[in-house]
């Protein structure tokens, strides 16, 4: 079993739709995969995937003990994943008892945690959690900074492995100079990245659907980033002009 937080430095980088996109990859790859929403009090993971009209039980049900943790999980529509439910109150959640949550998803190959936006309480209950994380920035000056020092904490702890997602990446402004680009983000923040998101319209239009649209630019590049935390490789969709992608090796 892999346990992979998904965090970022600042809310608003597209790190639950990384998230989503990221886990649904994988299952239908043929992995088994379960998301956990750990971003407690502002949980919209079950929004993003569309199932929040079929939740029942969620996270502080399990932590009550009104039910166990399989029973909470929701089966997703558009693949055989599956996601646990955050919920708004925090109160028995500590982080030894998310620990427990996690490490109870055994038949699972990935476990991929939805972590809290930012460096607070919520933000080390979710990565105590994990052996591996991947850290989601935009190309903008404010995200990269933050990132770094996210990078910087999680350096303190034993994970096997960080990464870098650079979402909403601009092709056309990558190529006129405009934008800076991954490969320079990644040197940067001196941390390799797994996975480059162009900006993609559709996302917006199809996120009110919970669902990616197949065949967009978007979508491509979601299915290198899956084949590269499938496979532990580094090997990522490099941005260049507008609608088209480059694969660097």
């Amino acid at each position: 079993m892999r346990r992979i937080v998904i965090t970022s430095g600042k809310g608003g980088v597209g790190k639950t739709t990384v998230t989503a996109a990221l886990g649904r990859k994988l299952a239908l790859n043929g992995y088994r995969v379960v998301l956990v929403d750990g971003d407690v009090g502002l949980n919209n993971l079950d929004v993003v995937t569309a199932i929040e009209r079929r939740v029942v039980y969620d996270m502080s049900d399990v932590l009550a003990g009104k039910c166990r943790a399989f029973q909470a999980l929701v089966a997703d529509t558009l693949s055989p994943m599956r996601i646990l439910p955050s919920s708004k109150d925090s109160t028995l959640l500590t982080a030894q008892a998310f620990r427990g949550i996690v490490d109870g998803f055994s038949e699972f190959d990935f476990v991929i945690i939805d972590c809290p936006a930012g460096i607070e309480h919520g933000f080390h209950r979710a990565v105590s959690a994990a052996d591996e994380a991947i850290v989601v920035t935009t190309p903008s000056a404010s995200a990269i900074r933050d990132a770094d020092k996210v990078i910087s904490l999680l350096a303190g702890y034993r994970l096997s492995d960080i990464s870098i997602v650079v979402n909403r990446v601009r092709p056309d402004m990558v190529s006129r100079g405009e934008m800076i680009g991954a490969a320079e983000i990644g040197s940067l923040l001196h941390t390799p990245p797994v996975g480059v998101i162009p900006e993609d319209d559709m996302i917006t239009l199809y996120q009110q659907l919970g669902t990616m649209p197949q065949s967009s630019v978007s979508d491509r590049a979601y299915d290198a980033l899956a084949e590269n935390v499938a496979n532990s490789t580094k090997n990522f969709v490099d941005v260049k002009y507008r609608h088209r992608l480059f694969r660097r090796r």
